[in-house]
């Protein structure tokens, strides 16, 4: 069944009621499914009368996107093979495709079995692929109107329907992830993935995984310096609950356990109004209120503040705190007035008398209050992409008054260099970084991240990005030798995320990764893939040397330099999967005897 345009009100109001209560409304004879936005290319008018009836199935490549309406040309496979190391989470892709309509579709594995041990069934998940509105890159950054862009539907939400209706004449991706035990037994597991359509069984696949003799560290062990920008307002919104309420810290729980199982090490956190003038959908909520007394004094609420902190700590985010900014992008500074209860915006550019004043106050409490939670050695005062001299009269303040605090900032200025102490820095990927600056800052426990935005076209994480790209990142930053990778979102939800991930001034979905209700994205899973990689990559790199196995560490960094580019040459993805297979025959390798 084919939808007009007309229907778009519909839409909305169709995913709206799923997203608020469909859910707790599933009964065994019965199964949720959603409907997406009309189709806009001439995708839909491909000709499907040559598929027979039923519904049809193969694992395809998670390197590829699938068009929705376009009849797929591919080769049936029915048996894959997918590695990893003990801890690990692997990625596999099944496509549906259906000329009628194929109702009650679900899937279910067995238990993994070698020769003598078994896995549960459990460990795998299969996750109905949705899709969304995305456009293109064009000329990256800048304020766009949606029909000046060429618009498509493209497979990127993880759902988590437990089943549902495919609709006739389309194809529906299926992403199976696989989370290997940490005391898993080496070795090769067979399972069968069954396709279950009304109850019967409509296709069969074979899944077997191999499990090499490493074991990966827990996320919160991993090296990998993640720092994904978190944005509380938006879950707000998006689940109708009051802001800071306990109602929206539950809320928030899914999303931001998914962002700690990526390891993510940062906490970002505000210090006044919004830091950068509303750029994103919904305004970032004030953390600490600031209060000027009648005696002129000040005072600082910072209730919400520290419970956001230990929220985040609590699910095992807790190496850095980044609170920006002392530099907003519109200089102003937010208080309260206590005579009359008012909120009042003043202007303070950086270096400028009540600049000094107001931040100065502000920051010798600050640091005091960070001294009595335990915090003031994880904290950083953030600034992002401010130009040389906001930058150089904010240093000087920091020094000044509060020079316990630790700074962060992301440089697309390449200024860097003036601030060598900053304890936290990234910059973008696009500019030139001297590797000389990184070993050194790193020998003296400083951290140096990349970063990718909306005049990245490659690698970056747009909704019409190559799934590849978000695993290519941790490749590039083990190449390049970044100690991990920065993302100015990681839910700064637009206005229906799970309809259209289309934004009013950037290229698709780079104001966010995951979407509502802890629902993963392609993007989410590959980025995590090249996170894991780059883990297992230094692993083997220091067991390789240890062991002196010199032949084959000059092998996988060969293999690793031709991820050190930020071009989108002709064979990247190949390069890729091809130092993937490096990587794990140098981990099968290592693990015999002989070695």
């Amino acid at each position: 069944m084919k939808h007009t345009r007309s229907l778009y009100i519909l839409v909305f109001w169709a995913v709206f009621y799923l997203m608020t209560g469909c859910n707790n409304q599933v009964s065994a004879q019965s199964c949720e499914t959603f409907i997406e936005l009309p189709d806009p290319t001439t995708d839909t008018l491909a000709d499907w009368s040559s598929v027979l009836p039923g519904l049809h199935a193969s694992f395809v490549t998670i390197d590829k996107r699938f068009p929705k309406s376009v009849l797929p040309e591919i080769e049936i496979k029915k048996k894959e093979i997918i590695t990893g190391w003990k801890g690990e989470k692997v990625s596999a892709q099944i496509l549906l495709w259906t000329r009628e309509d194929a109702e009650e579709v679900k899937f279910e594995f067995s238990d993994f079995k070698s020769q003598s041990r078994i896995l549960p069934a459990s460990i795998a998940q299969a996750r109905f692929v949705r899709y969304v509105m995305t456009d293109e890159f064009a000329e990256g950054c800048g304020y766009r109107k949606p029909e000046d862009f060429a618009a498509s539907l493209s497979p990127d939400m993880l759902d988590n329907l437990h089943c549902f209706d495919i609709e006739a004449e389309s194809v529906r991706p299926v992403w199976v992830s696989v989370e290997i035990p940490r005391d898993a037994a080496t070795g090769i597991y067979h399972a069968t993935a069954e396709v279950i359509v009304k109850g019967k069984v409509a296709q069969s696949f074979e899944l077997n995984l191999e499990v090499v003799d490493h074991i990966l560290p827990k996320p919160s062990e991993w090296t990998f310096h993640l720092d994904q920008w978190q944005h509380p307002s938006a879950v707000a919104r998006v689940e109708g609950v009051e802001m800071w309420s306990d109602a929206h810290f539950e809320a928030m729980k899914p999303t931001m356990q998914m962002l700690a199982d990526a390891g993510q090490k940062v906490i970002t956190a505000t210090l006044n109004k919004d830091p950068w003038n509303v750029q994103t959908l919904d305004p970032y909520e004030d953390m600490i209120i600031w209060t000027k007394h009648q005696d002129g004094s000040w005072s600082y609420d910072y209730t919400v503040f520290d419970r956001w902190v230990q929220f985040m700590m609590d699910l095992g985010i807790n190496k850095m705190i980044n609170c920006y900014s002392l530099i907003p992008w519109n200089n102003e500074i937010r208080y309260k007035d206590e005579t009359t209860g008012d909120f009042i915006d003043v202007q303070a550019d950086p270096g400028t008398p009540v600049f000094k004043e107001m931040w100065g106050s502000f920051l010798i409490d600050f640091m005091g209050h960070l001294e009595d939670k335990g915090w003031l050695e994880n904290t950083n005062v953030a600034m992002d992409e401010r130009d040389r001299e906001s930058l150089d009269a904010a240093f000087y303040l920091i020094d000044s008054v509060a020079p316990q605090l630790g700074v962060s900032f992301a440089d697309n200025k390449k200024t860097y260099q003036r601030y060598p102490n900053s304890k936290d820095i990234s910059v973008s990927s696009q500019d030139p970084f001297s590797l000389e600056d990184m070993i050194d800052r790193r020998s003296r426990g400083l951290n140096t991240t990349f970063y990718v935005y909306c005049a990245t076209e490659f690698p970056n994480q747009f909704t019409f990005s190559d799934p590849a790209e978000s695993t290519y990142l941790g490749w590039y930053a083990v190449a390049a030798g970044f100690d991990g990778f920065l993302r100015w979102a990681f839910n700064s939800w637009v206005k229906e995320p799970m309809l259209d991930s289309r934004f009013r001034q950037w290229p698709a979905g780079d104001t966010y990764i995951v979407y509502p209700g802890g629902r993963s994205s392609i993007r989410y899973e590959r980025m995590l893939e090249g996170i894991q990689d780059f883990e297992k990559i230094n692993i083997l790199r220091e067991q390789l040397k240890a062991s002196g196995a010199v032949e084959f560490l000059a092998e996988l960094d060969q293999a690793i330099k031709k991820m050190e580019s930020v071009e989108r040459r002709e064979s990247w993805n190949t390069d890729l999967n091809e130092a993937k297979q490096v990587l794990n025959e140098v981990a099968r390798n290592l693990q015999r005897p002989s070695f």
